[in-house]
């Protein structure tokens, strides 16, 4: 049977995985970087190549060698296992390559029932090793593994035993990547190898348990083929006999399930440790494990290569199908070590997604594909950002990175792009659990916060809402935790249209992250935004939500005032919708008597609020105006046009300006807010935006 049709019948299936160890141990949070970021999907491709999982190492010739699954590698006919000379860089576009040997030619044949698979390379002393293993024809099991020599460059190969590895046995190994030739080695007397036991991901038919653990070997660098030599980790600093491997201690257990309930028979409840790679950082002085599951990619990090292990990114791509082209995962991610900028921050990550399960409407990526990935090492700063309400700290800070728990389109660029026309979700497969959806953004500094402008994006039938428990969170040291003093500007904001601005202020609070977080709603449990604005205010911590419904004007449907708003006066009034007038959203409110332009009479746009009497209030707003009138902006009592409480003027004040006035409301429960000019009997126009009622 194939990789690809077993992995699309596994998923049909919906089969369960084994239960999770009695001892649940949840791998830690790392809080190395500030900032992590990978493309949603592969950015550079060698046409040519055909194949799945790829492990790599870099050899003293300064040329990748690298060893496929199911494909032809880069010519030839197809084999379930060749092995390759890749040249060329992912920054330039001149990435190409050369296959050398393929299946009887490096390897034994895989008894009955089985298939041959590479799981790790390792370049030392100017030999390859490869690392094979026999997985069942089901891929859901994992009985042995040998390794294989090579001394010129991959032209032939030799081995010491068909299975060095049997049973139980650490079977799934991949070499620790200690760059070209493995010259930055710490101990080169010594190869690292990590192991799984059983399996090389998540068994979907739970015919035998889930890997969760990670083992790790050193091994002297001339008997890597003698595994009586191998002596296997048992605890931080400690290592076993040389053979022994009973005593060895897992360097990493993580016993998290991803996607425990999913609505299609798609496969659910994941482990997280899989066949992977892990590879020296030098320029962050860091030990890096790529590993996936089904829908996402786990990344941890230590200090040495026994641990401590802690996870510094799950990267979410979210249930099947992938059948947008925005957003692609894979399996048997890599990060080769000769893709590492120097200062260890840029790297290219590369991984395969075959034409079966996610990738079933033509979305495959069966060949070798990269994408680029970012770290920024966390360094503590002090905030220094002022207040400023213009100020959207998503859009105007240096390396600020997106959110998401997944990005349903691969368009988490959205979030803060500033076209406010459009939309993503994070529609999943999931049946989301409370809290299962965010939005939000992370610096590689610390920055003042008190508002955030959740801008709604398209809602559907079956979701695109937030349903309830929507608040902002705040980070710091990669831990999150909610802000005080929150206020929304709408409690329905569950209800609230497609692409209106819901505000929510909170007490004054600084953070490296920020984020929307809440339960999703409909029968489809997701949430839809267009953007995400954050700042540090002048109406800051504690400030209430304002009375005024529609402030921004982004809730008109035409370009008549409509909803709470009205006009008053006999002239042209209503609202742009998307020409680019308005001081944020899309919309804004005007006055400008186009049918008269001589006109001397009042005109005005008016809302009437609620209020509670003797109270303290502020109007606030944002106007712009021709440079030939003196406008007004204030309160009327009750619903009265006529019955002054307070207002405030403005003279030609071109660019958008805010304007306030502060009143006691008095005995009155309800006033009448108004913004409008006397014609001075010549062309002239205002413009209205952002207009909000609170208390002080």
């Amino acid at each position: 049977m194939s990789f690809r049709f077993a992995t699309a019948v596994l998923a049909a299936a919906g089969l369960a995985t084994c239960a999770a160890p009695a001892a649940a141990q949840v791998a830690q949070v790392s809080n190395a970087f500030s900032t992590a970021w990978v493309e949603e999907k592969p950015s550079v491709h060698v046409a040519s190549s055909d194949g799945d999982l790829w492990p790599t190492c870099w050899s003293n010739d300064d040329n990748l060698y690298s060893s496929n699954g199911d494909g032809f590698g880069f010519s030839g006919a197809p084999s379930d296992i060749a092995v390759s000379r890749i040249t060329g860089s992912p920054e330039n576009g001149t990435l190409g390559g050369a296959t050398l040997t393929r299946g009887d030619q490096i390897t034994r044949p895989a008894p009955s029932g089985y298939t041959r698979k590479p799981t790790g390379m390792v370049c030392v002393d100017g030999a390859l090793y490869l690392a094979v293993q026999d997985l069942s024809g089901d891929f859901n099991r994992v009985d042995g593994a040998t390794i294989v020599k090579s001394t010129n460059k991959g032209a032939t190969w030799t081995r010491t035993s068909d299975r060095m590895f049997t049973g139980a046995e650490p079977s799934t190994i991949f070499f620790l990547d200690y760059g070209k030739d493995s010259a930055d080695n710490p101990t080169p007397a010594y190869v690292y190898a990590y192991a799984l036991e059983r399996n090389w991901r998540d068994s979907f038919s739970g015919v035998v348990a889930d890997p969760q653990s990670l083992f790790l070997a050193r091994i002297p660098k001339a008997s890597i083929q003698d595994k009586s030599t191998w002596q296997w980790s048992t605890g931080l600093t400690t290592w076993g006999a040389a053979g022994d491997t009973s005593a060895r201690q897992p360097v990493l257990t993580d016993t998290t399930r991803r996607y425990p309930d999913v609505r299609s028979a798609n496969v659910e409840n994941m482990s997280t440790l899989s066949q992977g790679h892990v590879v020296w950082n030098k320029g962050l002085q860091k030990y890096l494990y790529a590993s996936w599951t089904e829908y996402t990619w786990e990344f941890y990090e230590a200090p040495t290569p026994q641990g401590p292990w802690k996870r510094f990114l799950d990267k979410d791509f979210g249930g099947y199908p992938w059948s947008d082209g925005g957003k692609r995962g894979g399996y048997g991610t890599i990060i080769p070590s000769k893709f590492i900028s120097a200062d260890g921050r840029r790297m290219w990550v590369q991984s395969n997604v075959c034409d079966c399960g996610g990738a079933a409407t033509g979305q495959a990526d069966y060949r070798w594909s990269m994408r680029r990935m970012e770290l920024t090492p966390q360094v503590a700063t002090t905030p220094s950002n002022a207040r400023s309400d213009s100020n959207n700290l998503a859009r105007t800070t240096t390396g600020v990175r997106p959110l998401a728990r997944v990005a349903h389109f691969g368009n988490v660029g959205y979030l803060n792009d500033g076209q406010l026309d459009q939309s993503e979700d994070d529609w999943n497969d999931e049946v989301k659990p409370t809290d299962g959806s965010f939005w939000g953004y992370a610096w590689p500094r610390t920055y003042n916060l008190n508002r955030v402008v959740l801008r709604t994006g398209t809602r559907f039938g079956d979701g695109g809402w937030f349903a309830s428990g929507l608040r902002v969170q705040v980070r710091n040291n990669n831990v999150w935790t909610n802000v005080s003093g929150q206020t929304i500007t709408s409690s329905t904001y569950s209800s609230a249209a497609g692409f209106t601005n819901v505000v929510i202020r909170f007490t004054d609070t600084t953070g490296d992250g920020v984020r929307v977080i809440g339960t999703a709603g409909g029968t489809q449990t997701f949430t839809s935004i267009s953007e995400l604005q954050v700042y540090y205010g002048t109406a800051g911590g504690n400030a209430p939500a304002s009375v005024v419904a529609d402030g921004g004007f982004e809730g008109q449907a035409t370009g008549s005032l409509s909803g709470a708003w009205r006009g008053q006066g006999p002239d042209a009034k209503g609202v742009d919708r998307g020409l680019g007038f308005q001081r944020t959203g899309l919309n804004n409110a005007w006055i400008h008597p186009t049918n008269n332009l001589a006109s001397t009479a009042w005109n005005a746009i008016l809302q009437t609020v609620t209020v509670q009497p003797n109270t303290n209030y502020v109007l606030r707003g944002w106007v712009q105006t021709s440079n030939n009138l003196t406008g007004y902006f204030g309160v009327r009592r009750g619903t009265s046009e006529t019955d002054l409480l307070a207002e405030t003027s403005f003279t030609d004040v071109g660019p958008w300006t805010p304007v306030s006035v502060s009143f006691n409301s008095g005995s009155q429960t309800q006033l009448t807010i108004f913004a409008g000019y006397w014609g001075p009997g010549s062309d002239a126009f205002l413009r209205l935006d952002d207009v909000e009622l609170t208390t002080p």
